[in-house]
């Protein structure tokens, strides 16, 4: 019932992967305090290189994008040097990864980078904050956001171009924009967080601009053929969608299919939601409108996948948590052996 699932699966002429079943990214707040990869960060994803193609944990591009604790960066040389033992780990034993280039925007909490300053900025698109707490640390509350200005996003699309040339440098086969999830990129794509009146928003045509800068900067650092996009159509976490959305994405999707990415991947938690203002699921309407490598996403056991993309619903399967529970998953795919159930508590260590 599974078995389209192992079959090779070219993304271009660079990169083939053994199989279709990628390890999603799954952020494991391990990296140490100066948010360099540890050994065992390196031992975790080794165990899971059969995966036809790891995207690694949200990796922050520089300090003021971090809203976690012990999240890893790709800013500082020891951080580069740590994730080299990371891929070579992974690489060693036959796998693939990517880097996913990660800024939480509002998200971010000034506790992590402002040497003591509580008032030190937090950028977004628009002075709009959220409600609630930092997680794992509930308490640290969300602060208001300055929204930032057009110098500074030039200085943020040449800081994810220089983070991608880090994460080549650092031994991964390519990156994956985080544009998801309610984090910066995402934040400048629906109207709830996106209250701009400048050529950053208001119009669709706008709204688009920062997020393709920041995809053609880093494409023309490392190309398309090694970069990878992760979208959420459906406003559905740290924001409420809004009608006015759907025109945002019906500019942007004809604007990717035009770069020749190596994939775009569905950010959901759960690709059971439907959005009214989508005609129903999340990936259901990317699939409509944008005809190349697409990765799904969302609560999907491996038959449910399999047959997803026998109906040509996507091209590949991402899995999260199910790889934190079995780090031999595709093997056992492939044997048809049950799987271990994920529970929490298997997130207090790298297994």
């Amino acid at each position: 019932m599974t078995a389209n699932l192992l079959k090779p699966y070219a993304l271009n002429n660079t990169i083939n992967l053994s199989n279709r079943i990628l390890m999603a990214p799954l952020t494991r707040c391990m990296a140490d305090d100066n948010l360099v990869p540890t050994q065992l960060m390196a031992e975790y994803y080794a165990r899971r290189a059969e995966a036809g193609l790891i995207i690694s944990e949200a990796v922050i591009i520089r300090p003021d994008g971090q809203g976690f604790p012990n999240t890893p960066g790709l800013f500082s040389p020891a951080q580069i040097e740590g994730w080299k033992i990371v891929t070579a780990a992974v690489h060693k034993n036959g796998g693939k990864i990517f880097a996913q280039l990660w800024h939480t925007g509002r998200v971010a909490h000034p506790y992590f980078y402002g040497n003591g300053d509580a008032d030190a900025s937090v950028l977004a698109p628009s002075a709009i904050g959220v409600e609630g707490t930092v997680p794992r640390m509930r308490e640290l509350t969300y602060k208001i956001p300055k929204a930032v200005t057009v110098e500074e996003m030039k200085t943020l699309v040449a800081d994810y171009g220089q983070a991608a040339e880090n994460a080549i440098k650092a031994g991964f086969d390519g990156v994956e924009i985080h544009g998801a999830n309610g984090y910066l990129i995402d934040q400048f794509l629906h109207h709830d967080s996106n209250r701009r009146n400048d050529e950053y928003g208001g119009s669709s045509e706008n709204m688009v601009r920062f997020p393709l800068e920041v995809i053609d900067e880093i494409i023309s650092k490392i190309g398309a053929d090694r970069t990878g996009l992760r979208v959420s159509p459906g406003a559905y976490f740290n924001m409420t969608g809004d009608s006015k959305d759907r025109a945002v994405f019906d500019l942007l999707l004809p604007e990717l299919e035009q770069r020749n990415l190596a994939f775009l991947h569905i950010g959901i938690f759960d690709d059971s939601m439907e959005f009214d203002y989508l005609g129903g699921r999340a990936s259901s309407y990317v699939r409509e409108n944008y005809s190349k490598t697409l990765v799904g996403v969302g609560s999907y056991s491996a038959e449910a996948a399999s047959s997803a993309i026998n109906d040509d619903k996507f091209d590949l399967i991402a899995i999260g948590r199910p790889f934190i529970a079995n780090p031999d998953y595709v093997a056992k795919i492939r044997n048809n052996e049950p799987l271990t159930s994920y529970s929490d508590e298997m997130l207090t260590s790298l297994i």
